[in-house]
């Protein structure tokens, strides 16, 4: 019998008969390692545990403490849940079931509605099969003999014909479910120790709207159960601050059906947060050299034929528009614009580097299936800003960047993130722009500003732009949740696209680098982040109302008119609340709105010249004279400061 040589993760090798599965090397190694073991990853890809090894092999063997690992426990969980269906509705039909970052979904064509009742008895069916200790099982069928067999699934046959090799895998779990799987899976059905199903939700097959609208199954899966509570606690918790409920409970914005999707209006509370924001990043930009530029919402195509978008990114922009001279388009980025402000004079290279910073509005097609509040729009604001500058800038240009993105990042309460390096493949597959010089410049000029600003990141290999090589730094709220917010990206393509100059000190022309960023993301998305992350309950500074009075007879009415006076006088957002009702219920009602502090005057206020103050949080805060309150919340209001 032949044999084949196993590489192990501490580099030593040892000798198994061909066709060994990694389950026989994990036994190999130790029982409480194959008792442990997942998947496995052999030569770099990850295989199945009783998948044989035909020759020499890398292998390390994946367990619980792999995030590697997560991801296949919750695919099989997801081949679970279809074996379910199929038992329970033997007359649906598969689409696919992939894992997310936090669960898994499973598209399947029904005439039928599945229900939450519908939910409740596939759950209980899952962990019948669950017991049953079912192995997943690898099987190789011939292409056509494939299309044959599901013949009556076009859907199955359509991603057949699109994704299969001449020989394919399929999976089987019992006698009632197989599937077109590239997997792969964990051994068995015993394995999967924690899952839930959540949710019901339509979805168009493939994400087109132009196709047959399917019935999604949502699910999550965890190792353990412990886990998995915590995330239902998240759950529970995210649906409480969901920003479209707050933003309807509050008032701050709506999305009208008579206007269309995915397009915002701001009402006035919603109004006074949003300037906040802008107020505060134009004043920054300003203060960081920056410059402020406003540019139009339509240009000809022919702007969009030479920075490439008309071609490369048309399936994202609305349809074109014929106008009195030429085709027109509406805007889906900013960067042609800011090219050609800097491109409208001779630059030289005492004028480098040029930062010309808009928070400009932009257009991009979503579709109607893929639109969630502020956070995926068809119309949005983003804090762009464009640098040009020369090489020997480009680091602390980069630095700049980096420490802007973090000071945003705290000013708005956000303490913790994390950032990515995504770089290209090394000209390997061809489809990044630029030369391996300018790569090497951008990704260690990356890399440097990173050390230097003492930022933790991780790289992510062959993800990088096709255009260049960027950074994104991730916030993580105030329950867990990462969101991609801030990025810093270089750009090779359109610098020469546009032919970009300055004349450098020999004389020469020089193309300039040029560097995409954006803090906020776009202003849209960003405000709704905030809302779920204060759950509604804005820091001061950014609350729509700071404060309300509340005299407590019409006896102290006079008295409480004066204090809301010398309020708005001292620049706070304030309000009366001088109706004929009971100061608990205006209490009451003040702390549904969350605004941050409400103070109660009546005759000893009134005579003393002092106020009653309850804060949202805390409650009763005493007794103070007006001017110290004034002066204490001004400090809060001054100093940014995330929680009073």
């Amino acid at each position: 019998m032949s044999s084949i040589q196993v590489t192990l993760p501490d580099g030593s090798k040892q000798e198994y008969p061909a066709g060994s599965r990694p389950l026989d090397i994990a036994k190999a190694i130790s029982p409480r390692l194959a008792d442990a073991a997942l998947v496995a990853r052999v030569n770099g890809a990850l295989f199945d545990l009783t998948r044989p090894l035909e020759s020499d092999a890398t292998v390390e063997i994946l367990t619980t403490k792999n995030p590697e690992a997560l991801e296949v426990y919750r695919h099989s969980t997801a081949h679970l849940l279809a074996a379910a269906v199929l038992e329970l509705f033997p007359e649906t039909k598969l689409g696919i079931g992939p894992p997310t970052e936090n669960g898994f979904y499973y598209d399947f064509q029904r005439d039928t509605p599945f229900t939450p009742e519908d939910l409740e008895k596939l759950e209980a069916k899952m962990w019948e099969i669950q017991k049953r200790d079912l192995p997943y099982e690898r099987q190789l069928t011939e292409k056509e003999a494939g299309l044959q067999k599901y013949s009556h699934e076009p859907m199955k046959c359509e991603l057949i014909t699109e994704k299969a090799d001449a020989i394919f895998s399929e999976y089987t779990l019992g006698p009632h479910f197989i599937d077109f799987c590239r997997g792969p899976h964990v051994p068995s059905t015993a394995k999967l120790k924690a899952f839930k199903l959540l949710s019901i939700a339509g979805a168009y097959w493939k994400g087109n709207e132009k196709n047959q609208q399917l019935q999604r199954i949502y699910g999550t899966a965890f190792f353990t159960q412990k886990e998995l509570d915590e995330h239902l606690k998240q759950i529970e918790e995210a649906k409480k601050r969901d920003h479209r409920k707050l933003g309807a409970e509050l008032d701050l914005f709506s999305i009208q059906d008579l206007a269309g999707p995915g397009l915002i209006f701001f009402h006035p509370k919603g109004g006074i947060v949003r300037k906040q924001l802008e107020d505060w990043m134009r004043n920054e930009y300003l203060s960081r050299g920056y410059s402020l530029v406003y540019t139009p919402h339509i240009a000809r195509s022919d702007l969009w034929k030479t920075s490439g978008h008309y071609n490369f990114y048309a399936e994202n922009m609305f349809k074109r528009m014929e106008l009195d001279d030429a085709e027109y388009q509406l805007k889906p980025m900013n960067c042609p614009f800011h090219i050609l402000i800097y491109a409208n004079s001779q630059r030289s290279y005492r004028d480098l580097p040029v930062r010309l910073g808009e928070l400009g509005t932009v257009y991009r097609y979503e579709r109607s299936g893929t639109m969630h509040g502020l956070l995926r729009v068809r119309g949005f604001t983003q804090d762009d800003a464009h640098i040009f500058c020369r090489r020997d800038q480009i680091e602390d240009e980069i630095v700049n960047c980096l420490q802007f993105a973090t000071d945003t990042l705290s000013t708005f309460g956000f303490d913790k993130y994390d950032a990515e390096i995504s770089t290209w493949d090394n000209g390997a597959s061809g489809k990044y722009d630029g030369t391996p010089d300018q790569w090497q410049l951008a990704e260690t000029a990356l890399h440097k500003a990173v050390d230097r600003v003492g930022m933790k990141a991780t790289v992510m290999t062959d993800e990088a732009a096709f255009y260049g090589p960027k950074i994104d730094v991730k916030l993580v709220d105030a329950i867990g949740r990462r969101w991609q917010l801030s990025t810093v990206q270089f750009d090779f393509t359109l610098p020469r696209r546009f032919e970009l100059e300055y004349v450098g000190e020999d004389g020469a022309k020089h193309q300039p680098l040029m560097c995409h960023r954006a803090l906020f993301g776009s202003v849209e998305r960003f405000f709704g982040i905030l809302v779920e992350h204060f759950a509604g309950a804005f820091p001061v500074w950014l609350a729509p109302i700071q404060t309300v009075v509340m005299p407590i007879t019409d006896r102290s009415l006079e008295y409480a008119q004066q204090v809301n006076a010398k309020l708005k006088a001292a620049g706070l957002r304030t309000e009366l609340d001088d109706r004929k009702e009971k100061v608990q219920l205006k209490i009451r009602e003040a702390q549904l709105q969350k605004i941050p502090y409400m103070l109660v005057v009546g005759d000893r206020e009134a005579a003393d010249g002092k106020v009653s103050v309850r804060n949202r949080k805390h409650g009763d805060q005493g007794v103070k004279p007006l001017d110290q309150f004034l002066s204490e919340i001004q400090t809060l209001i001054d100093n940014k400061t995330a929680f009073e």
